[in-house]
C-alpha cells in the first residue's frame, strides 16, 4: 500500500507537468482541407462602393454569396516544398474564420503578397488583415464582409495598423490626431480611445515589413483585453480595454472570439499559422501596459 502511494505521488505530478507543457504548445491551424476554418463571401465590390448593399441593374439588392460557398476558390491550400501555404485570391470580399473561439493566446504566422489585385484596389495598396475577437454574424461593418472585431491590418507599408470593425472599441498608446492627420501608435504615449463615430483608425509606429517578395512574420498576442501587434519582432502597437459598444451606448468587454483572415481585393499568401494559449502577458511586454 505504501509503495502504491509513493508511486501515485510520483505519477500525479508527472501527469500535471505534462498537461502544462501540452497547454503551452503551438497548434497548427493549417491542414490540406482547411478543416479548422469556415468562410464567408460577400461581394465583388466596385470602385464606386458607398457602404450600402450593392444593387443589380434593376435596382434590386444583391444578396451576399454567404457562408461556406467558396465555389471560385478564393481560399485554397497550396502544397509547396516549404510546406502548406494558404492562398487568398482576394477576388471577392470576405473572410476565412476559425471554427473555434480563442482567448488569451499568441498567434503567429507569415505573410507575403501575390501579384493580382481587383476592384476597388487596382490602383491602391495591397490590403488584407487579421480580425481578432470576432463575434456575431459576418457582414456587419462598412464592407458588409466581416464580423464585429478588432483589426490587425496587413497592408503594404501599413502592416500593424488598427481599425475598429463595426462597433468595436479599444484604447491604444498613440499620439493625438490633428486636423486630417490620423493618430500614430507610440508606446511612450498615453492610451487613447478608438471607436466608431470618433477616431477608429490608428497607424502603426513604424514600417518593419519585409520586401514584397519575402515573408513577413506577424505575431498577435492577446491577454485579458490587452493586445500587441508585432511585425518581424518589432512591437508596432500596444492596445488594451478591448470592448464593443451597443446602440444604447453601453460598453461590454470583447476579449475572445474567432480569428478572421480577410479577402480584400488583393492576392496574399499565408503560411505557418500557429496558435498557443498563454496564462499571462509575456514578461518582456508587461511594462508596455504600466
Amino acid at each position: 500500500m505504501k509503495r502504491s502511494f509513493i508511486l501515485l505521488c510520483f505519477i500525479i505530478p508527472l501527469f500535471l507537468n505534462t498537461s502544462v507543457q501540452k497547454s503551452s504548445e503551438w497548434a497548427s491551424l493549417l491542414d490540406d482541407n482547411l478543416s479548422q476554418w469556415e468562410n464567408y463571401l460577400s461581394y465583388r465590390h466596385k470602385d464606386n462602393y458607398n457602404g450600402k448593399i450593392p444593387k443589380d441593374s434593376l435596382g434590386n439588392d444583391i444578396k451576399p454569396i454567404g457562408y461556406n460557398k467558396d465555389n471560385t476558390g478564393v481560399f485554397t491550400i497550396l502544397n509547396t516544398p516549404q510546406g502548406r501555404v494558404l492562398k487568398v485570391s482576394g477576388e471577392i470580399y470576405g473572410c476565412l474564420f476559425t471554427k473555434k473561439s480563442y482567448d488569451n493566446y499568441h498567434l503567429t504566422l507569415q505573410v507575403k503578397w501575390g501579384n493580382k489585385k481587383y476592384e476597388p484596389r487596382l490602383n491602391k495598396l495591397r490590403d488584407s488583415g487579421i480580425l481578432y475577437h470576432s463575434v456575431g454574424e459576418a457582414g456587419v461593418e462598412y464592407w458588409r464582409s466581416w464580423m464585429l472585431s478588432q483589426e490587425f491590418q496587413i497592408m503594404e507599408g501599413h502592416t500593424g495598423d488598427f481599425w475598429c470593425q463595426a462597433n468595436s472599441s479599444i484604447d491604444i498608446r498613440s499620439l493625438p490626431s490633428e486636423g486630417i492627420m490620423n493618430r500614430i501608435a507610440d508606446e511612450k504615449q498615453d492610451f487613447r480611445t478608438f471607436k466608431s463615430g470618433g477616431d477608429y483608425y490608428c497607424m502603426r509606429s513604424g514600417n518593419y515589413e519585409s520586401p514584397n517578395e519575402e515573408w513577413t512574420t506577424i505575431d498577435l498576442i492577446c491577454y485579458q483585453g490587452k493586445s500587441l501587434h508585432i511585425v518581424n519582432g518589432k512591437v508596432v502597437m500596444v492596445l488594451k480595454n478591448s470592448r464593443f459598444i451597443q446602440k444604447d451606448g453601453k460598453e461590454f468587454p470583447l476579449t475572445s472570439g474567432k480569428i478572421q483572415l480577410q479577402s480584400e481585393a488583393a492576392e496574399v499568401f499565408y503560411r505557418d499559422i500557429r496558435i498557443k494559449p498563454i496564462a499571462s502577458m509575456p514578461k518582456a511586454y508587461e511594462k508596455l501596459f504600466l
